[in-house]
C-alpha cells in the first residue's frame, strides 16, 4: 500500500518560507538604512578594518574641533593686537609731531582715547575667560583710567600670571596659545604713565611736559616692537595651525570614505536583490497553496 503524507514536506515548505523572509527582511532593512549589516560582528572580515577606521575618524574629528576652535582664539587675539598696534603707531606719531612743533592741540584726547583701546585689548575675554591673563580669571590690567597710573609700579599694573595654555592639535603635537599681558604690554604702560605723571597737555607743551613726550615716545617705541614681535609669533601660530585642520579634514575625508566602502549597501544592487528575494519568497507562497490543496480524495476519484 503506497502512504501519501504531506506534513513532512508542509514543514520544509514553512522552512524554507522562513528563510526567505528572513532575507527579504535583511534587504528591506539595508534598503531602509542604507548599511550592509547593523552590527560590526556582521561585517565579518571588515570589522577590525572598520573599527580601527571609526577610533582614527573620531581622533582626527576630535583634533578638528580643537583647530577650528584654535583659530577663532588667535583671530580674536590678532584683531586686539592689531588694533592695538594701530592706536599706539598713530599716538607716537602725533607725539613726535608735537615735539617737533612745539604744539600738541588735542593730544590729552589722543592719549586718553590710546589708553582706554590698549586696556580695553589687555583685558580682553573669549567666553568670559581673558585672552591675556594666563591662568587668572580676572581682568590682567588693573588702572581704569589714565590717571591710575601715576606713581603705579608696572608690577603692580598686571596680575596676569606665567602660565601659558597649549592646545593638542594633532598626535603629539602641542601649539602654544598663550600670550599674557605684561609680555605685551610692559614698556607700552610706562609710557602712559609718564604720559599721566607729565599733567594734562594743552596746546603748548612746557618744557619738562616736551622731555616727558620725548621719553613716552621712545619707551612707546619698544613697546610697539614687543607687540609686534608677539603679534607676529600669533601670525605664524595662525598659518600653522590652519594647515593642521586642512591635514585633519583630508585624513577625515579618507577615513568616513574607508568606513563607507565598508559599512554603505551598494542601493542598486540592493533594489536587485530585493526584487529577487520577493519574487523567491511569494514563489514559496505560491507553491506552498498548490501543496495545501492536495487531499486524498483526488486519488481515490
Amino acid at each position: 500500500m503506497v502512504r501519501i503524507a504531506t506534513i513532512p514536506l508542509q514543514r520544509t515548505l514553512f522552512a524554507a518560507i522562513g528563510q526567505s523572509q528572513l532575507r527579504l527582511a535583511e534587504a528591506q532593512q539595508q534598503m531602509a538604512s542604507g548599511k550592509k549589516a547593523t552590527t560590526l560582528s556582521a561585517l565579518r572580515s571588515e570589522a577590525v578594518r572598520t573599527l580601527s577606521a571609526r577610533s582614527l575618524l573620531a581622533q582626527q574629528q576630535s583634533e578638528g574641533v580643537v583647530a577650528t576652535r584654535l583659530q577663532s582664539t588667535l583671530a580674536l587675539v590678532d584683531t586686539h593686537l592689531t588694533n592695538t598696534d594701530n592706536a599706539l603707531t598713530g599716538l607716537r606719531t602725533q607725539l613726535l609731531k608735537g615735539i617737533g612743533e612745539g604744539r600738541t592741540d588735542g593730544l590729552q584726547g589722543m592719549i586718553e582715547e590710546a589708553f582706554q583701546t590698549f586696556r580695553s585689548a589687555m583685558n580682553a575675554d573669549e567666553g568670559g575667560a581673558p585672552l591675556f591673563g594666563g591662568a587668572q580669571l580676572s581682568p590682567p590690567f588693573t588702572p581704569a583710567r589714565l590717571a591710575d597710573t601715576v606713581g603705579l609700579p608696572t608690577s603692580a599694573a598686571f596680575t596676569n600670571d606665567a602660565v601659558k595654555a597649549n592646545a593638542r592639535v594633532a598626535d603629539g603635537l602641542d601649539v602654544p596659545v598663550g600670550i599674557v599681558a605684561s609680555d605685551i604690554g610692559s614698556e607700552i604702560f610706562e609710557a602712559f604713565r609718564t604720559l599721566a605723571e607729565a599733567g594734562n597737555i594743552g596746546t603748548v607743551p612746557t618744557a619738562a611736559q616736551a622731555s616727558a613726550l620725548q621719553v613716552a615716545a621712545d619707551k612707546l617705541d619698544g613697546g610697539i616692537k614687543q607687540l609686534r614681535a608677539q603679534s607676529t609669533e600669533n601670525g605664524r601660530r595662525q598659518a600653522q595651525v590652519e594647515t593642521l585642520a586642512d591635514r585633519a579634514s583630508e585624513r577625515a575625508t579618507i577615513l568616513q570614505d574607508l568606513i563607507s566602502k565598508n559599512e554603505d549597501a551598494d542601493m542598486g544592487e540592493v533594489a536587485s536583490e530585493l526584487t529577487l528575494r520577493q519574487t523567491a519568497l511569494q514563489a514559496s507562497y505560491s507553491v506552498f497553496a498548490k501543496l495545501s490543496g492536495l487531499s486524498l480524495v483526488n486519488y481515490l476519484r
